[in-house]
């Protein structure tokens, strides 16, 4: 008798820096999603997939809730409503060492008016000595909305992930499987490739430049070496708005742009299990996140 399969859509929504890409890899078990302290790491919508057993779990990690400064802004936060406004169950994650904000109980008041389950995430507990401090915590969210589950996680060491899995599964409904079963996310292998690279910049990088930047990858070639051992060419660029943002990155006598070449290119081989021959240039537009055409070249649109 053949088993039915099941299916659960999960977008996991917050303010940025709230967890929300860490806790995406944790729950699929790779890294797909770049991960920065940082605000606003996460720029359009990623998808996550886990199949356990007949049940597929897809996870659509979504920018951090914020303030609107410019173009790429007004699309990041129309991802983040879109998203909401069509899902199954709504994961929404907080931070245990910070009071709601203004944008979280916007946030809170758009899921109010929908109809699909929500859990409340309080993640990073491996940051509170006295756990008794997280029952405040979880009163002043559930103030704002009523969730159907709460519970207490932290990504970054995985206590609580289990539990995740338990309630989704419970909410999971009948329904085919929409991805290959051994497919981890719909990320194309160039926009993963740019991503690895744009956070190994963010992590570099000061204030100042990170949301100035983005990725490119210009060409990507497979090839054998002499002693028939794969190589995969990259040649990847940073773009920037300001040519004085351009020096910092390349760095003195191009120490920064090696650094962060290195970083990118030991991720690479780790994840796609292959030699990395990556070669980075910088190159400078100004005002791109005021520009929708390149916002939509650079692939952040929300439309």
């Amino acid at each position: 008798m053949q088993t039915e399969t099941k299916n659960a859509f999960v977008t996991i929504i917050g303010r940025p820096n709230a967890g929300k890409s860490s806790l995406l890899n944790a729950l699929v078990g790779e890294k797909i999603a770049a991960v920065s302290s940082k605000p606003q790491t996460t720029r359009t919508k990623i998808t996550g997939v886990l199949t356990k057993d007949e049940t597929q779990f897809v996870f659509m990690d979504t920018p951090g809730m914020h303030k609107s400064k410019n173009k790429l802004s007004e699309h990041m936060i129309k991802t983040v409503n879109d998203s909401v406004a069509d899902v199954d169950i709504a994961m929404f994650v907080a931070d245990c060492t910070k009071k709601p904000n203004d944008t979280e109980k916007s946030l809170l008041d758009n899921l109010n008016s929908k109809n699909g389950k929500s859990v409340l995430i309080i993640n990073k507990i491996d940051l509170i000595q006295n756990k008794e401090e997280l029952i405040s915590i979880i009163t002043d969210y559930s103030s704002l909305h009523d969730f159907d589950e709460v519970i207490p996680v932290s990504a970054l060491t995985g206590d609580g992930l289990d539990i995740i899995m338990q309630v989704l599964n419970k909410y999971a409904a009948e329904g085919p499987h929409y991805f290959p079963d051994d497919m981890l996310t719909d990320q194309p292998e160039k926009v993963i490739m740019a991503e690895i690279i744009r956070e190994k910049a963010l992590n570099n990088l000061n204030e100042e430049i990170p949301h100035g930047i983005a990725v490119t990858i210009e060409s990507l070639n497979e090839r054998d070496n002499r002693a028939g051992e794969s190589i995969l060419d990259i040649s990847a660029v940073i773009f920037c708005e300001r040519d004085s943002h351009k020096g910092i990155i390349i760095g003195k006598k191009g120490s920064m742009l090696r650094k962060i070449g290195e970083e990118s290119r030991n991720e690479l081989e780790e994840f796609f299990q292959i030699k990395v021959n990556l070669q980075c240039w910088v190159k400078v537009k100004e005002g791109w996140r005021n520009r929708e055409g390149m916002i939509r070249n650079f692939g952040l649109s929300s439309n």
